[in-house]
């Protein structure tokens, strides 16, 4: 893992890559990976991040397990995933801890893709999408509920409630 110094703290650089192709037409943000996602070297690596059992749920699929069958999973239903930053200062995974954040340059995504939809995953990404990347690029992200088991407000049930109008083309996610 990258790190570099950043007025005492230790910046963190992002590890992992975007997951995304020319027939990607949403984009899921997440703020920045946890330290099991930055173990793991893929996204939503806790164990208890309901990541994706919900995006399968949404999908009627089978819950992936491997990095490559969730990459397939994405892929085949034209999701790209990545997070908004590309570096930070963290303490551990707690999303109130960051400083320094430094923004991801989602342009090579948008220029190849195509897409037209970006949601974020929970409150902390949409925050840090609204200051750092959509001034840039005029395009509002919609915020939908975290996955995190800290957001242990939302039951599974009611995540994939609202989650599915990812699939449904929705621009807007009843909360």
């Amino acid at each position: 893992m990258a790190e570099r110094a950043s007025g005492g703290r230790a910046s963190i650089l992002h590890p992992i890559p975007p997951v995304y192709d020319e027939n990607s037409e949403l984009l899921i943000l997440g703020s920045f990976p946890s330290v099991k996602s930055r173990e793991a070297a893929f996204f939503y690596g806790h164990a208890q991040n309901r990541f994706w059992r919900v995006l399968a749920a949404v999908y009627e699929e089978p819950v992936p397990v491997t990095v490559a069958e969730k990459t397939a999973l994405l892929l085949r239903n034209r999701v790209a995933l990545w997070d908004v930053l590309a570096s930070c200062s963290i303490e551990g995974s707690a999303d109130s801890s960051i400083r320094d954040a430094v923004p991801n340059d989602l342009r090579p995504i948008l220029d190849l893709s195509g897409l037209s939809r970006i949601y974020v995953n929970g409150k902390t990404a949409a925050r840090l999408y609204a200051r750092c990347i959509e001034p840039e690029l005029g395009i509002p992200a919609v915020c939908l509920p975290s996955t995190s088991p800290a957001n242990a407000a939302w039951s599974f049930e009611r995540l994939c409630g609202v989650w599915k109008c990812i699939r449904e083309g929705g621009e807007r996610c009843t909360l």
